[in-house]
C-alpha cells in the first residue's frame, strides 16, 4: 500500500548537505601543484558533494529537486565548503574525524533517498538502488567534474556496499512495520559502522581477474579460449 509522500525534515537535509560540504573541502585540500583549487574551486566540490546525491534521488524518483526548492541549501553547501577549506590544516590532522565524517554522510544520504522512495511507494529494491545513487551520487559528480576516476569504480574501502547493507536494513525493518524514521536512524549507523571498519580494516570487494576458460571441447572448436 502506498503511504503518504515522506517529507525529510529541513534541519536534518540541511544537516546532510553541511557535511557533504565540508567533505567535499577535505577533499580539495588535497590537492596539489597545478591541480590545487581556489576559493571557488572548492566551494563548487562542495556544492557538488553537499547537494548532488539529494538532486540525483529527486530526478529518480520524479520529484522536484528539494535542493532548488529553497535558498538555504545552496548557502549551506557553500557556507560548509569555504568553513571547511578555512579549517582544512586542523581537520587534516584528525584523520579519524574525516573517516567518520565521510561515514555518516554517506549513511544519511542513503538513507534519505531510501526512505523518500518507500514513503512514495516505490518497491523495495528500486528504493534501494535510490538510496545508494543518492550516497554516492555527489562523489560521482565530483570524481568526474576533476577529471577523476570515479572512485567506487575501482578497488578501495567498502564505499556504495556499505551504503547498499544500510538501505537494505531500512528496507527489511520498514517491511515488518518499524516506522521509517526509525528505520533511517538504524541504517544510517549500519552504513557508518561499516564503512569505518572497512577503512580500519582495508577491506574490499574481490578485485577484477582474467577468466580462464578450460578447453572441453577443443575436438570441436565451438568454445573459445581465453588466453592470458
Amino acid at each position: 500500500m502506498t503511504e503518504p509522500l515522506f517529507t525529510i525534515p529541513l534541519w536534518a537535509d540541511l544537516l546532510g548537505v553541511g557535511l557533504g560540504g565540508i567533505q567535499g573541502a577535505m577533499f580539495a585540500s588535497g590537492f596539489q601543484g597545478q591541480r590545487r583549487l581556489d576559493l571557488l574551486g572548492v566551494t563548487i566540490i562542495g556544492i557538488l558533494i553537499g547537494m548532488g546525491g539529494g538532486l540525483i534521488r529527486d530526478l529518480l524518483l520524479g520529484q522536484p529537486p528539494a535542493t532548488l526548492q529553497n535558498n538555504w541549501y545552496l548557502v549551506t553547501a557553500a557556507g560548509a565548503a569555504i568553513i571547511g577549506m578555512l579549517l582544512a590544516g586542523l581537520l587534516s590532522r584528525a584523520n579519524a574525524i574525516i573517516v567518520g565524517l565521510d561515514a555518516v554522510v554517506i549513511g544519511m544520504f542513503g538513507a534519505f533517498g531510501t526512505s523518500k522512495a518507500l514513503g512514495l511507494g516505490v518497491p523495495p529494491v528500486p528504493a534501494v538502488f535510490i538510496g545508494v545513487c543518492a550516497a554516492v551520487g555527489g562523489s560521482i559528480l565530483r570524481d568526474v567534474i576533476m577529471g577523476l576516476p570515479v572512485a567506487i569504480m575501482h578497488v578501495g574501502s567498502l564505499y556504495a556496499v556499505a551504503a547498499g547493507v544500510g538501505c537494505t536494513v531500512i528496507v527489511l525493518l520498514h517491511a515488518v512495520g518499524v516506522d521509517i524514521v526509525t528505520a533511517g536512524v538504524i541504517g544510517i549507523v549500519v552504513t557508518a559502522i561499516i564503512r569505518v571498519l572497512a577503512v580500519i580494516f582495508d577491506l574490499s570487494l574481490p578485485e577484477q581477474r582474467r577468466i580462464y576458460r578450460r578447453k572441453v571441447a577443443a575436438e570441436t572448436g565451438t568454445i573459445p579460449i581465453v588466453k592470458p
